[in-house]
């Protein structure tokens, strides 16, 4: 357990700019909330999502230019005030906000609009658009700016990043450059304050008189993304309309909300960001506990994020909440009062991904009071409204502390900023943090990475894996080139077009942290935040190799976009579709869902006929899938497979967007009657007991799984499988916060086939006992198996460590004595939408029980 040091200790980095809002009237005290993390989405994710009605209402004049349309964030070509006009929504009565008396999202465009028309510090724009079609606000508040001068903020921004040696030069620039500051607020949909906090903060820098602000804004940007999670907030949840808990998908971005906040982030480009959450009380600031993201500049950032939190941490406290009175206890910060269970690890969240983009303090802050979930059903209104306004106060307090802190340390913030940049660029080494930088900071806090040269990014397995991969590293605003001939690295020839990252370069911690494998850490610590182990290299399905020697030697074009991919050979044959890639499985079910008659094949191909060739060249420049001959291949008859599946969000999302036909179902609504004639194949992970199952819904299922296919994952499945009779297996647990990147070996069976060496794991299973009936189509490695992440076995028994699950069964498929065709995934294939090479997998285990359990129907009959 670290040291608490006293504040008097600490110099003080500025006088907090306005006035704190007043103390509530006493209440009797709240209920502790320990300072535990929430995983979330956590072995048995679920879904949390729901609708309202929504009536019209019209909009007030005097009118704004309309902006009906995304900016896509700050533009460099428009000048502040930019005065438009946010569509307003129709009034939602049903608004989960309104019961806690903050503002329901229908109320935030009509009081941004109010605000645009009041002051000329304010600027609101449309950034982008929910999973459900919400709007999300940008507002920035700044001094005026002319276009000549937004203008010339956007060149001094440009070249910190893009020229940060000379930017660091360059004596001038910091008194030119307005430093920029990021609020991020309501990333959680049901941890709602921060946006009122924002709402209010807002309000008051643009309509003060205090001169104090006047000079804060004539130095400074502040951005606030209002709320970054509208559906969740309008629906009282904590993740959005797809399902997601958007602060795990940073290196994923498979949701619109986390591309529009990663654009602001690379457009902005923030010395400090502060994200607002609920709730631990009392109140929790990052910085955090070990182990620390090795790819950051460690020394630059620990030093500025632990005086930003102190400062917020005393910003807090001095609003005078107590626990006696109010059930208020006083602020923590990890990284000073824990000793782990608080980590800044992985860059899955907003404050560990905005680092990448030059935020040299960047934050989560916890508000103190809980109104969510049970809190939000069962306490009484007064109860309720009483502990938001002391989470709102508290929250405003925290923007304006960090205001005030960049206000503060506005040059030496900018100095630090391109000081990252110019690290990555000059390709200097991984720095060891000196102990004691901050009190506290000692060995265990220590941790350091080895930049390679550069990667080389081929086609070699999969090349729209390649491309995949090449395009998101761009959107992410990390440098590619593309090899426009031959060359050798580290002895090894490439071939032209092959993609090259050099690891000089701005961002290169961006790039080092998706494309390195990553690191065990099961040895340095006990308790983990989240997950520990992710990588784009490893489970991306692309071919990835680092370059540890010399700079190659090639003439590399930028690349804006990955060459197109799609190809289909010249002449008038049947052709075949490998599936290795998510996209090979959208191809195959867009051809299956215009009609066209294709064949799966035991070795994971499906073929075209000839007669719908056509066909084939539309979905593969849809898709930029390569076509080859079919080469006389047979095997079943594929149709659309319709899956019926219980399985948790970040699952359903992905097997629609593989193009699946899905209907959710559960225990619940088996039990309400469902008809089966729909359904080729169940998928089970999530929501789904049979034991659970009335008599009725028990028998229909029985009868499905005479024609039908089934595929597990997980407990959940695990337990299918052995109270409906499956397969004959025993599933064996690992340790349940287990997870990471781990090495497999595939066999050559319907599933296994093509599958890449390594695999992910979140409370990993394997199968042993395996009956006559069962293959094994995957297991984990004899060496490791885990590569990247944190796997160790129970402390009490020794059990359910990767030492157990070597060698042994993590896929298995068979049939069972009534013909249906199973697949049972031991491992997490569709983690997140994260894993993006596993997806076929799962492609292939419905392709293959739907096609297998229809032949042995069709033979019995």
């Amino acid at each position: 357990m670290r040291l608490s040091i006293p504040l008097a200790s600490i110099v003080a980095v500025s006088a907090v700019l306005l006035a704190p809002a007043g103390t509530a009237t006493a209440e009797p005290p709240a209920p502790s909330q320990p300072a535990v993390r929430d995983f979330g989405n956590g072995p048995e994710r679920h879904e949390e999502a729901a609708g309202g009605d929504e009536q019209a209402r019209a909009l007030r004049t005097p009118a704004l230019p309309t902006t009906g349309e995304p900016s896509g964030g700050p533009s460099r070509d428009l000048g502040y005030p930019r005065r438009t006009e946010l569509p307003e929504p129709p009034e939602n009565p049903a608004d989960a906000s309104i019961k806690l008396g903050l503002v329901p999202y229908h109320g935030i465009a009509p009081k941004l609009n109010e605000l645009q028309r009041r002051s000329d510090r304010v600027s609101a724009e449309i950034i982008g658009r929910s999973a459900q079609g919400r709007d999300l606000y940008l507002v920035t508040v700044t001094a005026p700016e002319s276009r000549a001068e937004a203008r010339e903020q956007a060149r001094l921004r440009e070249r910190i990043a893009d020229d940060p040696a000379a930017a660091a030069r360059d004596r001038r620039l910091a008194a030119r450059y307005k430093a920029p500051l990021y609020v991020n607020a309501n990333i959680h949909g049901n941890e709602w304050e921060g946006t009122d906090a924002s709402l209010r903060t807002i309000e008051e820098l643009a309509t003060s008189a205090d001169p104090k602000v006047a000079a804060l804004l004539a130095r400074t940007r502040l951005y606030f993304n209002v709320t970054a999670n509208p559906d969740g907030r309008v629906n009282g949840v904590r993740p959005n309309g797809d399902g997601f808990d958007l602060n795990r998908d940073f290196v994923t971005a498979s949701q619109p909300e986390v591309r529009a906040m990663r654009r602001l982030m690379i457009d902005a480009q923030p010395v400090t960001m502060i994200d607002l959450h609920g709730y631990v009380n009392g109140t929790l600031i990052e910085p955090t506990t070990p182990p620390h993201g090795a790819n950051y500049e460690y020394d630059l950032f620990i030093r500025n994020a632990y005086a930003n939190g102190l400062g917020m941490e005393a910003a807090v406290n001095g609003l005078g909440y107590t626990a006696e009175k109010d059930g208020v206890h006083p602020a923590q910060i990890p990284f000073r009062d824990s000793a782990e269970g608080w980590d800044d690890w992985p860059p899955i969240f907003t404050p560990q991904y905005a680092p990448f983009h030059g935020a040299v303090a960047s934050h989560t802050v916890e508000i103190p009071l809980r109104v969510n979930n049970a809190d939000y059903a069962n306490l009484p209104v007064e109860e309720l409204r009483r502990r938001s306004a002391i989470n709102t106060d508290v929250a405003a307090a925290a923007i304006r502390a960090s205001y005030a802190f960049v206000q503060a340390r506005h040059d030496a913030l900018i100095a630090d900023q391109i000081e990252v940049f110019r690290r990555g660029a000059a390709g200097e080494p991984s720095r060891t943090v000196p102990l004691g930088i901050v009190p506290g900071f000692g060995p265990e806090d220590v941790y350091t990475t080895t930049f390679p040269r550069a990667y080389v990014i081929t086609g070699e397995r999969s090349a729209t894996a390649a491309a995949r991969l090449v395009d998101h590293l761009v959107a992410n605003d990390v440098r590619v080139g593309r090899a426009r001939h031959a060359f050798r690295a580290d002895g090894r020839t490439y071939p032209a077009g092959s993609y090259v990252v050099d690891m000089r370069q701005p961002k290169r911690g961006l790039a080092n942290v998706m494309l390195e494998p990553g690191a065990d850490i099961s040895p340095r610590v006990d308790a983990m935040y989240d997950i520990s182990g992710w990588s784009h290299a490893l489970l991306w399905g692309a071919t990835v190799e680092p370059v540890t020697g010399s700079a190659p030697r090639v003439a590399a074009e930028p690349v804006k976009a990955a060459v197109p991919t799609g190809s289909v050979p010249r002449g008038a044959g049947p052709l075949a579709l490998k599936v290795v890639d998510a996209k090979e499985v959208r191809a195959v079910n867009d051809l299956l869902a215009q009609g066209v008659a294709l064949t799966w094949t035991d070795d994971g191909r499906a073929v075209v006929p000839a007669s719908a060739r056509r066909a084939a060249g539309t979905v593969s420049d849809r898709y930029g899938v390569a076509f080859t001959p079919a080469a006389g291949a047979t095997g079943r008859p594929l149709a659309p497979v319709r899956l019926a599946a219980a399985v948790a969000a970040d699952e359903l999302f992905t097997l629609r967007e593989l193009g699946f036909p899905v209907t959710p179902v559960s225990t619940a609504v088996l039990n309400a009657g469902f008809d089966w004639s729909a359904t080729d194949v169940l998928v089970v992970s999530s929501g789904l007991s049979y034991t659970a199952l009335d008599p009725d819904a028990r028998a229909a299922l029985d009868a499905f799984l005479t024609t039908g296919g089934v595929i597990t994952r997980g407990g959940t499945g695990a337990a299918f499988n052995a109270a409906a009779g499956l397969l004959t297996v025993t599933a064996v647990a690992g340790r349940s916060d287990a997870n990471g990147v781990v090495r497999v070996a595939s066999s050559a069976g319907p599933v296994g086939a093509g599958s890449p060496e390594h695999s992910f794991v979140y409370s990993p299973r394997w199968f042993t006992g395996l009956g006559p009936e069962v293959r094994v189509e995957q297991s984990y490695a004899a060496e490791g198996p885990l590569v990247a992440g944190h796997w160790r076995a129970d402390p009490r028994t020794g059990a359910g460590g990767p030492e157990q699950a070597r060698g042994q069964a993590a896929v298995v498929s068979g049939r069972d004595e009534r013909g249906a065709a199973v697949v049972m995934f031991g491992t997490e294939p569709m983690f997140r939408n994260h894993p993006k090479g596993l997806f076929p997998q799962v492609a292939r285990a419905a392709y293959w029980t739907a096609t297998a359990t229809a032949a042995t129907a069709a033979a019995a009959h």
